[in-house]
């Protein structure tokens, strides 16, 4: 059985029961938590949750928030749960860097089946290989450090994963899943439309000012330019 628990939030005692049940008796330990305060307290204490289970529609904090402030901070895996089946909020969901939506009602064996889906993947590769330096971003993969123009950025795992993959072959343009592959994994269980939360998170991060470094090709993905305007 793992140690670190799966954190099930949702403000139905009965739902969030019968969720526990199942995952518990496919063998992983649990914690809930009610609401959205309970829920980003408890994401942020130690050991970090192996993986959230988190409803949409939650009292104080919503279930977007809690994944927008967490996705900022932390690259735990995240599947959201909500009756909102609407494209657009799933998409706001895999925009804000979840790893799947389950709309309600559902299945908990399939749902225990997208926890195990989630939890399988793993990186094709870890960052590694001699620092590089481009357009005033230098990233050290020994180190797990990036700087730009001499100040430290906090990215986290998946960015940093993401921007190596992009300025180790800088001026190429990469494929979603080809970015899927390299920053989340082969086994990867979401959407590459998840790849476009991390870059806004990166772009966001190293800063705009006067360069673009990370540059949209329509219709394929992303490339690092490192552009001076």
């Amino acid at each position: 059985m793992l140690k670190t628990p799966i954190l099930v939030v949702e403000d139905d005692a009965k739902a969030a029961g019968l969720i526990r049940l199942y995952l518990e008796h496919a063998g992983y330990p649990v914690e809930t938590a009610g609401d959205g305060r309970a829920a980003l307290e408890r994401a942020r204490r130690e050991p970090v949750p192996r993986l959230i289970v988190l409803d949409v529609m939650l009292p104080h904090v919503d279930g977007f928030e809690v994944c927008r402030r967490l996705r900022a901070e932390s690259d735990v895996p995240i599947i959201l749960v909500t009756a909102r089946v609407e494209e657009d909020d799933r998409l706001a969901g895999l925009d804000l860097g979840a790893d799947d939506y389950v709309a309600k009602p559902f299945s908990p064996r399939e749902l225990v089946a997208r926890v195990r889906a989630v939890l399988r993947r793993s990186p094709s590769e870890e960052p590694q290989g001699p620092p590089i330096e481009r357009a005033g971003v230098r990233l050290d993969p020994a180190a797990h450090r990036v700087e730009v123009r001499g100040a430290p950025v906090d990215l986290t795992l998946r960015e940093f994963r993401l921007l190596h993959t992009l300025m180790r072959a800088a001026g190429r343009a990469f494929t979603r899943q080809e970015l899927v592959e390299r920053a989340l994994g082969q086994d990867f269980a979401g959407l590459d439309r998840t790849i476009d939360a991390h870059v806004k998170n990166l772009r966001r991060k190293l800063g705009a000012g006067d360069t673009d470094w990370i540059e949209t090709v329509p219709g394929v993905g992303y490339r690092f330019t490192g552009r001076d305007e």
